[in-house]
C-alpha cells in the first residue's frame, strides 16, 4: 500500500477506540482522496495482512454487481425478481429495483438463524413475502439475502465468481475470501465470545469460529463454504478494502454514473414530527440531513455512499472529492455489542454511561468493555480527525 506515515494524530484517534475505552479489540483504518493515502492500526492481531470479517459491508459487492450487471445489459432491474427466481414465488410483483432500494418490507415465516440447517434456513428464505412498503426502519438484510440469486441468475455463475471476475480481479484485490483458505485462517481475527443483554436475557455466543461470518444468518446460510450470501459473508483485509476504494474511484468497476445512480436517495423523507426516515441507495447508506444517523462522514458531499458492519466496519467513498474512509475493527470480542435495557431502565442502571461507554460486569463476575452504540462515536473521534488530516494535507 502506497501510503504517508501517519501522525501522532490519527494514532491518538485509534487508541481511543482500542487502549482508552476498549471499545475495539483491534482497528485498522485507511482513509485519503485523490493525492494522498494514510493507513495505521492498532490492537491485538492486527496487521497490514490481518483478515477481518466484513460483516454487513458484504452489501457493497452486492450492490456493484447489481449495478455491473445493469450496466452490461445482463439485468433490468424494473423486472419482477420472479423473471429471474421462480423460487422466490411469495414475493408476487415485487421488482429486483425495489429490493435494492430497499422500498419494500420483506418478512420470512420463521426467523432465517434460528433453523437448524443450512436446507432448513434456504427454505425459510425461499418462502419470503412482501408485507408492503416500509414504514418505519427500511435498511434489512433480507433484500440483499435474496438479490444474491437474481446475480446468480443474471450472471450465470455464483456470486462469488462474479464478484472475483468483476470487482476483485479488476481491483486487483487478491486478499479477499467468502471461504477462507486454510493457510489464512490464523490471519482471521476471532469475533468470540460475544456478549448480549436483550431486556431480561443474558446471552454469550461463545460458538464463533475464525473464518465462519460473524452474521447468524450467514453463518448458517454459508459457513466455511465459498456460497456467499448477499448481505453479509465476505472476508477481507484493510489492503484491498483500499484497493477497491481507488478502483471505485478511477471507475475501473463501474462508471460516475452507475456510481451516481447508485446513491440517490431511495426511502429519506421527512416525517410531519420533522425527523427523518433512514435515507437508503441501492445496497447502501447516502448522507443523511442528522449528521447523528449519518453513516457518511459529514465532510463528504451528497454524492457520497458507504455503509457500516456489525462487527466495527465502516466504507465510504465520495467520487465527487475523491475521498474514501475505511475502518476495520473488532467490536465484538470479549465485548457487550448490543443493550437492549429491560422496561423502566436505562444504560446507566447497568453501570454505563449514556452513550454505551464502560463495562459491564457478567453474571459470572467477570467484567467486558461495553461497544453499545459505538457508531455514534466514530463522528468526533475519528471522521473529524481524519478531515482535519486531509484538509491540513493541502
Amino acid at each position: 500500500m502506497d501510503i504517508r506515515t501517519v501522525n501522532e494524530q490519527i494514532q491518538n484517534a485509534i487508541a481511543f477506540f482500542t487502549k482508552e475505552t476498549g471499545i475495539m479489540d483491534s482497528l485498522a483504518v485507511s482513509f485519503g482522496d485523490h493525492q494522498q493515502c494514510y493507513a495505521a492500526w492498532d490492537g491485538q492481531d492486527t496487521s497490514n495482512h490481518a483478515l477481518f470479517d466484513l460483516a454487513s459491508v458484504t452489501k457493497i459487492f452486492t450492490g456493484l454487481c447489481l449495478m455491473r450487471l445493469w450496466e452490461e445489459g445482463e439485468l433490468n432491474p424494473y423486472q419482477r425478481v420472479t423473471y429471474y427466481c421462480p423460487e422466490f414465488s411469495r414475493l408476487g410483483s415485487v421488482t429486483v429495483e425495489q429490493l435494492m432500494g430497499f422500498q419494500v418490507q420483506l418478512v420470512t415465516p420463521e426467523r432465517i438463524d434460528a433453523q437448524p440447517d443450512r436446507d432448513s434456513a434456504l427454505h425459510c428464505l425461499r418462502e419470503v413475502y412482501s408485507a408492503g412498503a416500509v414504514v418505519g426502519r427500511a435498511y434489512s438484510d433480507i433484500p440483499a439475502m435474496v438479490l444474491k440469486y437474481v446475480i446468480e441468475k443474471a450472471a450465470g455463475m455464483s456470486l462469488m465468481q462474479y464478484i472475483q471476475s468483476g470487482i476483485l480481479a479488476p481491483a486487483g484485490m487478491e486478499n479477499t475470501f467468502a471461504q477462507v483458505p486454510a493457510n489464512r485462517l490464523s490471519s482471521c481475527l476471532l469475533y468470540g465470545p460475544e456478549y448480549r443483554i436483550e431486556k431480561e436475557n443474558w446471552i454469550c455466543r461463545d460458538d464463533i469460529q475464525r473464518g465462519i461470518p460473524h452474521d447468524p444468518k450467514a453463518a448458517v446460510l454459508q459457513g466455511n463454504t465459498d456460497d456467499l450470501c448477499g448481505h453479509a459473508g465476505l472476508f477481507s483485509t484493510l489492503e484491498d478494502m483500499h484497493k477497491l476504494a481507488k478502483a471505485l474511484l478511477s471507475e475501473k468497476i463501474i462508471s460516475r454514473n452507475s456510481l451516481h445512480c447508485m446513491v440517490v436517495n431511495r426511502t429519506g423523507r421527512q416525517r410531519l414530527d420533522g425527523s427523518h426516515t433512514q435515507y437508503l441507495g441501492y445496497c447502501c447508506y447516502r448522507k443523511h440531513p442528522d449528521q447523528y444517523f449519518s453513516e457518511i462522514p459529514a465532510a463528504m458531499s451528497e454524492e457520497a455512499f458507504g455503509i457500516g458492519g456489525f462487527t466495527g466496519n465502516h466504507f465510504s467513498v465520495d467520487p465527487v472529492t475523491g475521498r474514501y474512509t475505511i475502518f476495520l475493527g473488532n467490536r465484538v470480542q470479549n465485548r457487550l455489542t448490543v443493550l437492549i435495557p429491560s422496561p423502566g431502565k436505562k444504560l446507566e442502571d447497568y453501570g454505563l454511561q449514556p452513550d454505551g461507554l464502560g463495562e459491564i460486569r457478567w453474571k459470572d463476575g467477570t467484567l467486558h468493555p461495553s461497544s453499545v452504540n459505538y457508531v455514534h462515536q466514530k463522528d468526533q473521534h475519528l471522521h473529524a480527525v481524519i478531515d482535519q488530516i486531509l484538509s491540513d494535507s493541502f
